[in-house]
């Protein structure tokens, strides 16, 4: 893919990006993964991910969330927040071994939005990073704190590894 086409992919649809990471992952996905640095980068991302997801569980953030989306009228993962995704961070998410289709999305949600919350484990900054104001009055200082600093690691992570793939896909 050409600098020119991942510069693109952010005014594309949700459909054409994931089109483009399938089509990434076929033709870069074997030597990305053999990439020592990046092969390393996807299982610290792996780590981060978890502590993220363990940490927003038992903070009751997942609860919490879940009951905002069926109760409450909606959760704040709106319709058009997957239109924030590039390829390259959705062919990060088909190198953790996920799918990028959802069976049945709905028009007033993000794609990605499936049954049981996210279906992508690499997300984008703005729905790692976003806690709503009934959160931040719920959880104490101390609490949130926790929960930005294991969000700020995987953050910081999933950075450095989608520049270490650009940069390997500029150079095929």
């Amino acid at each position: 893919m050409s600098k020119q086409s991942l510069s693109r992919s952010s005014t594309s649809s949700i459909y054409d990006k994931i089109e483009q990471a399938h089509n990434l992952l076929e033709t870069c996905g074997n030597s990305l993964i053999e990439d020592p640095h990046i092969h390393a980068l996807l299982n610290k991302l792996r780590d981060c991910i978890e502590n993220t997801n363990q940490s927003m569980l038992t903070l009751g953030v997942v609860a919490e969330c879940k009951n905002c989306e069926e109760k409450e009228g909606g959760s704040c993962c709106g319709s058009g927040i997957e239109n924030k995704y590039e390829a390259v961070l959705l062919l990060i998410n088909l190198l953790l071994g996920d799918s990028l289709e959802n069976e049945e999305p709905s028009e007033s949600s993000c794609y990605f939005l499936g049954k049981k919350g996210c279906t992508l484990r690499a997300r984008h900054v703005l729905c790692v990073n976003y806690i709503c104001q009934k959160l931040q009055k719920k959880l104490n200082r101390e609490q949130l704190i926790a929960l930005q600093t294991c969000a700020g690691e995987e953050l910081d992570t999933l950075f450095i590894l989608n520049e270490a793939i650009k940069k390997h896909i500029r150079t095929q």
